[in-house]
């Protein structure tokens, strides 16, 4: 990770979550659904620039036998410097020195992102299963 950035554990304010999301490219999420559900996370990274939030990572799950990585966002003018992957590597971190032996860990990579998660282990689960969604929609 380059100099000038920090980073530390916690879990992003709903404005910057969302904020957050929407200029990292992910889908955007309202401020209520955020404030319902960040106070949920299991373990939450942020990289700091200067007191901004430019970057954000979470663990979620039942604190036993599944836990997810989710919302692993960099501002686009502060990517490509390895700071995803401190994010990325922070978490798993955690949930290593932290999870039950046996839990499982999983994810959804977007577009390229396999190449980061395959650094920490990660492996595509097909042929033998596939990842599934539904969005709930009102």
């Amino acid at each position: 990770m380059e100099q000038g950035y920090i980073l530390v554990v916690g879990v992003p304010s709903v404005e910057d979550y969302c904020r957050l999301r929407v200029s990292a490219g992910l889908s955007p999420k309202s401020p209520e659904a955020a404030a319902a559900g960040l106070p949920n996370t299991l373990f939450g990274v942020l990289v700091l620039k200067e007191d901004k939030v430019i970057g954000m990572g979470r663990a979620v799950g039942d604190d036993g036998l599944f836990y997810q990585v989710v919302d692993i966002a960099v501002e686009p003018e502060h990517q490509r410097r390895g700071l995803g992957k401190a994010i990325v590597g922070k978490i798993v971190d955690h949930l290593k020195a932290s999870a039950p032996s046996g839990a499982h860990v999983s994810l959804i990579a977007d577009g390229t992102a396999h190449h980061l998660y395959a650094h920490f282990g990660f492996k595509p689960t097909a042929p033998d299963s596939i990842g599934m969604a539904l969005t709930i929609k009102r």
